[in-house]
């Protein structure tokens, strides 16, 4: 199938930006519990430090394609992994608000940046009948990062800046990813952009492990002739159908976002702290649950993507998302979960109020500060008495504006059991459908179904598409979420996750076996303006090479 033991190790490297970003994303939901208290940071302050790496993944990707595609998908990756060790030290040193906020954001710029142009890189060194496995790769890495990083929020939970520690870890992977990058070929079709057709031949042998490799080249030249051309105005025009294309595109990150992905994962341990796993350490182990999930529902989607196609894992993972997150929020209504209840208690203000004398946050103290608190609001008070937690609560009352912060089901005692791990149960359900469909196909077909010649630009107003919304929601959870309440917010993402089910059976089309090039013929036919994408049946696959093979022919004679 050509795919070597080369392209293997190079499409593992680039992917290792996969384990970054996951990494980096999934950091936050535990490290947020230890700085809200240190920092004595507001929710509007947690919101702002959750989303401001959004605002860096945002800017990189309405820049990113225009370097992508002028200067090459490898050189793209080594400056992504260079700023996020960059991002990284900028964290390291201070405790400051503002300087959590740079950091980040530089950190946003790197994994944006490093996202597209791993998929492009990746899709564009495979072979065909490998491409889903490895540009799969890159999603596989992303959920084992995120994986890490709840591994690593419950190992630090109780350690005294603890946070710091979690956020310098990747620092080492990072440089060692742009050193290994400078070694590894660049993309066998970006040689072929910039008229570098020699280097291009060589790299496609070294990649596909044979002495000839022209035929490859001679497709990969005939199609990129034309597709060269583009411009990136010509996305948003029905020359070969473009603007269908960023429609179902952009159509499809939109869903990725708005089916609530981004919100369990910055938020997991203070929504499950908001359901009854009170301390630090129970709810980011409950979390690091989340991320095991993650990493186990993606492997069969990686490994069998070549055979059962994008389209029906897809269908698949909407599916089963819409019943969990319906159990989700009716389990929510019962157990009348407020997140922003626990947002608000994390403010150090409320430890002085609530505990009788003094104290300051030490080294073997913090562990205790969030035991302590998550005992007076079980309204346990095995160590404090009647009156101290009926000040502590008086005083929170006075923090949130004379409104009762405290969940209703929390006035009359603890969650029950029962309700607590259904909810857990019906969130990793939630999970595991989600990382076998949005999270890894959205991807895969994003990376396939435009031209080589515009890929980078295309990928990259789909990823502004999809940082922007993610941005706009993960601002605004905890508001609307207070507001609303989370069963709420459960029931709208079932809404959003049916409607995706009905747009991928309806517009995307089916892509494996299919290489680049036969995509991109088969896409630009008239027919698509007129006929759903769906229904491109398994005849492409006979017929698209005969087409491409007449084509070489009239263009031989």
């Amino acid at each position: 199938s050509g795919c070597g033991t080369f392209t293997f190790l190079s499409s593992a490297i680039a992917a290792v930006s996969g384990l970054l970003m996951g990494y980096e994303l999934g950091l936050i939901s535990g490290a947020l519990l230890q700085m809200s208290s240190i920092l004595a940071l507001s929710c509007k302050e947690q919101e702002v430090i959750v989303s401001s790496l959004l605002f860096g993944a945002l800017f990189a990707s309405l820049t990113g394609g225009f370097l992508i595609d002028r200067f090459g998908r490898r050189l793209a990756i080594i400056v992504a992994s260079s700023l996020l060790v960059v991002g990284s030290l900028i964290l390291l040193p201070y405790e400051s608000y503002e300087i959590l906020i740079v950091g980040r954001i530089a950190i946003g710029i790197s994994i944006s940046l490093s996202s597209i142009a791993t998929c492009v890189y990746i899709a564009e060194i495979a072979p065909q009948h490998r491409r889903g496995l490895l540009v799969s790769l890159n999603e596989l890495m992303i959920v084992i990062g995120i994986l890490f990083a709840y591994i690593s929020n419950y190992a630090f939970a109780s350690v005294s800046h603890g946070w710091k520690y979690m956020f310098g870890l990747v620092i080492p992977l990072g440089a060692l990813q742009a050193i290994a990058m400078y070694f590894l070929p660049p993309s066998p079709r970006f040689l072929v952009m910039t008229n570098n057709d020699e280097a291009a031949r060589k790299v496609l042998e070294r990649l596909r492990e044979t002495s000839d490799a022209a035929k490859e080249l001679t497709v990969i030249k005939s199609s990129l002739k034309d597709e060269h051309q583009y411009s990136f105005l010509d996305l948003f025009r029905s020359k070969n159908n473009m603007r269908a294309r960023m429609l179902v595109g952009l159509t499809l990150v939109f869903f990725v976002q708005t089916t609530g992905q981004p919100n369990i994962l910055f938020y997991a341990s203070t929504i499950l702290k908001s359901v009854g796993f009170q301390s630090n350490e129970a709810a980011s182990l409950a979390s690091t649950g989340v991320g095991v999930v993650k990493v186990v529902s993606t492997v069969p989607a990686t490994f069998f993507v070549d055979r059962v196609g994008r389209k029906t894992f897809l269908s698949i993972g909407s599916s089963v998302m819409a019943v969990s997150l319906v159990t989700m929020g009716l389990v929510n209504r019962n157990i009348h979960a407020n997140v922003t209840k626990v947002c608000r208690s994390q403010s150090p203000e409320d430890f002085f109020l609530q505990r009788p004398g003094n104290f300051t946050v030490t080294n073997g103290s913090l562990k205790d500060l969030f035991a302590s608190m998550a005992s007076t609001e079980r309204l346990s008070f095995d160590v404090q008495s009647p009156d101290v937690a009926r000040t502590g609560e008086l005083n929170r009352t006075a923090l949130a504006g004379g409104k009762s912060t405290t969940g209703s089901h929390m006035e009359s005692g603890e969650v029950p059991v029962v309700l607590k791990w259904l909810s857990l149960a019906s969130l990793l359900v939630y999970v595991a459908a989600f990382s076998i469909g949005l999270g890894p196909m959205s991807w895969l077909v994003l990376s396939e179904i435009f031209p080589g010649g515009i890929r980078g630009r295309a990928m990259a107003l789909t990823s502004s598409m999809n940082w922007g919304i993610n941005l706009l929601i993960s601002l605004t959870f905890l508001t609307v979420t207070e507001l609303i309440g989370l069963s709420w917010v459960c029931f709208i993402y079932t809404i959003m996750s049916l409607a995706s089910l009905a747009f991928v059976i309806v517009f995307i089309p089916e892509t494996k076996g299919c290489s680049l090039e036969q995509i991109s013929m088969e896409l630009a036919k008239q027919k698509y303006v007129r006929t759903p994408l769906c229904r491109v049946s398994q005849r492409r696959e006979k017929l698209v090479p005969v087409e491409l093979a007449k084509r070489e022919k009239e263009q031989l004679y």
